[in-house]
Parts: C-alpha cells; sequence; structure tokens
C-alpha cells in the first residue's frame, strides 16, 4: 500500500511585520531624486518648491535667480511647443525665442497658492504668446480676424482628415464637413493657408531659370488704349464743324503745314489764319472737357 504524503502548509508569520529594507537609504547614500511631477511629458520637472520659495521671497536678487533656474529646467517644454509650428512661414530660432518670451511671462506670472499645476498654466500662456507673434508680425497685408480663424480651423481639418483611407487629399466637401463650415467658408480659409507674406514680384516662375517673374505676367498701362477713345470721342464733334474749320484742322495737325502755308492755301492772310485756329480750339476745349475729364479718371 502506497502511502501519499501531504505537503505542510507554510507556517503563518505572527509578530509585527519586518521593514523593507530594499527601500531604506544606505547610510551614507545622496538623497533620492524629487519626483517629478504628474505629467504626459518628460519636459516637466518637478518645481513646486522653487514656487513656493518664489512666493514667499520679495522682488530682490535672489527672486530673480529662483525664476532663472525655474525658466531654465521648463525651457524644453517651451521649445517642444515651438516645434508644433514649424514650416508655417516663421524659422525655428525665432520661434524658439518667442516660446522662451511666453515661459518667461508664465514663471512670473504663475501663482503656486491657487493650486494649478505650473503646466497647466504655462502651456496656454507659451502658445498664446506664439500666436499673437503670428497674428501680429508674420501676416504681409492686414487679415481679418475672422479669416484667420477660418485659416486656422480649416488647418485643422485638413490635418485631420490627410492621410484617412486612400491617402488622397481631403476635398472642399469632406474639408466643409470636418470642420463645420460652409463650402465658402472653407474657400477663404484655404486662400488664407500660407499666405503670412505675399509672393515678391521678383519671384521666377518654373524652375526653367530662365529669369522670367511673376512681374513679368503683369499688364502696364498703354497710352494707345486713352487716344483711341479721345480720338473716337471727338470724332463727332469735328464732323459738326463748318468744312472751312475741319479743313484748317486738317491742314495744320494732320499735314503739319504753316500758318502761312495755310494762308497761301486758302487765299487769306497769316494772321485770319491764327485767329481762325484760337478759336476753333477754344471751342474744341470747351465742348470736349467732360470727355477729358472721364479719361483722367481712368
Amino acid at each position: 500500500m502506497t502511502t501519499t504524503r501531504t505537503p505542510h502548509a507554510p507556517a503563518r508569520r505572527t509578530g509585527p511585520r519586518p521593514a523593507n529594507r530594499v527601500n531604506e537609504p544606505r547610510p551614507g547614500a545622496p538623497p533620492a531624486p524629487r519626483r517629478r511631477s504628474a505629467s504626459t511629458h518628460e519636459d516637466a520637472p518637478d518645481t513646486r518648491r522653487e514656487f513656493e520659495r518664489i512666493a514667499e521671497l520679495p522682488e530682490g536678487e535672489e527672486r530673480d535667480r529662483l525664476r532663472r533656474e525655474v525658466t531654465a529646467a521648463w525651457l524644453p517644454m517651451a521649445e517642444r511647443l515651438a516645434r508644433g509650428y514649424r514650416g508655417r512661414g516663421e524659422s525655428a530660432e525665432d520661434l524658439t525665442q518667442v516660446a522662451a518670451l511666453g515661459l518667461v511671462k508664465a514663471v512670473r506670472g504663475y501663482d503656486p497658492e491657487r493650486g494649478h499645476a505650473f503646466e497647466s498654466y504655462a502651456v496656454p500662456t507659451v502658445v498664446g504668446e506664439i500666436r499673437r507673434h503670428f497674428r501680429d508680425h508674420l501676416w504681409g497685408v492686414h487679415v481679418p480676424r475672422r479669416t484667420q480663424e477660418l485659416r486656422n480651423r480649416v488647418r485643422g481639418a485638413r490635418a485631420e482628415l490627410d492621410g484617412h483611407v486612400d491617402d488622397r487629399p481631403a476635398d472642399e466637401g469632406e474639408l466643409a464637413e470636418a470642420s463645420g463650415l460652409s463650402r465658402r467658408e472653407v474657400r477663404q480659409g484655404l486662400a488664407a493657408l500660407d499666405s503670412f507674406r505675399p509672393l515678391s514680384l521678383d519671384a521666377e516662375l518654373g524652375q526653367t531659370g530662365d529669369g522670367h517673374t511673376l512681374g513679368d505676367t503683369f499688364g502696364s498701362n498703354d497710352p494707345g488704349y486713352d487716344r483711341t477713345l479721345t480720338r473716337e470721342a471727338v470724332r463727332p464733334t469735328l464732323r459738326r464743324l463748318p468744312e472751312r474749320d475741319q479743313r484748317v484742322l486738317y491742314l495744320r495737325y494732320f499735314q503739319e503745314m504753316t500758318q502761312s502755308g495755310i494762308a497761301e492755301r486758302l487765299g487769306v492772310s497769316q494772321m485770319q489764319v491764327s485767329r481762325l485756329l484760337s478759336r476753333i480750339e477754344r471751342d474744341l476745349r470747351e465742348e470736349l472737357a467732360p470727355v477729358a475729364a472721364d479719361a483722367g479718371d481712368r
């Protein structure tokens, strides 16, 4: 007969449980580093004690020194926020400087007694400074605030939709549905994308390198058009002149004859021709004054 042995259960420990020596600091070891604040980013240091100390200190050298240290500790976070705005017409160095300026403002304006984490106060402050920089300094022409808002909404909708399904760019209708805008507003927002700075008239067209610029495609004022319009406006007035007046004008301005030559052709004195031309020209100027004014307005 085979006997089966039943293993004995371990004896239950009685009395106080020994302390966990793994977590105890070793004699002479440096103090454990301070724990980071609860944050989803590695660039969010725990500076609660520094901010509490800053709030206690009066304005002076010590307070400024602590502010500089805190600003330096949080600078990676500001640089990360600045990188999110690259490729929008501004250099990375300038964006970093603007973000750092926003961080300085956040450090000076933060009040730890309100109970909010510094990051929740600093991020909107830095982002707001960057957006204000784009709004105030990068638009080459004045753009209404509504147009800027449409641009931001369309850009956000396009970033969300791009790459979906067949990797094709989102069309106007899809952008309108995703952004909650009308098609007209979407077109207005699309027109404002990448339009912080106007294109120079000296910008070359194409990649041919032939020097053909955008300015070369613009037309210029052609004086021939004004002459044609004036001639057609004067024609009916000239036809209403007496035959002799028409002949004098023709000989003087089309045949380019002198007054003495005209006098000889007509069998009159040069003085008569001079007076005749003066009277005809005066009457024509009075009658054609409205025509000349219209031409000047154009």
